[in-house]
């Protein structure tokens, strides 16, 4: 999940502090949409795994692509590399996640550090 909100909140920030700010291809319409989309998918399937969702691993996959489709596209723009990296480990771990029964996620989910 910490990777998942990492890469919502990089995305959602990056937009608006960097890729509006340096305008040109940065700015272009489809690279703004992928960035909020990315955001977007990122932050429910967070959502999902928090609630220890059944349907896990039917989101972690498309969001794996989508982190996977970011990650090239910030990665062919200057001044991105720091980004894609973020997107290239959140798929990573959405496709290690994404292989997961439903056990599994129950059993990483109480392998979390209780709050006291």
């Amino acid at each position: 999940m910490n990777a998942l909100l990492r890469c919502h909140s990089t995305c959602l920030s990056t937009v608006t502090m960097h890729c509006l700010e340096m305008g040109g291809e940065h700015a272009r319409p489809q690279h703004i949409r992928l960035m909020l989309d990315c955001a977007t998918i990122c932050a429910a399937t967070a959502d999902l795994l928090a609630h220890k969702s059944l349907i896990h691993n039917c989101v972690c996959a498309p969001c794996a692509d989508v982190c996977d489709v970011r990650e090239e596209d910030c990665a062919r723009l200057r001044e991105m590399e720091e980004f894609a990296v973020t997107c290239q480990r959140c798929a990573e771990i959405c496709r290690d996640v994404a292989c997961l029964d439903h056990a599994g996620i129950l059993a990483m989910a109480s392998l979390r550090p209780s709050r006291r």
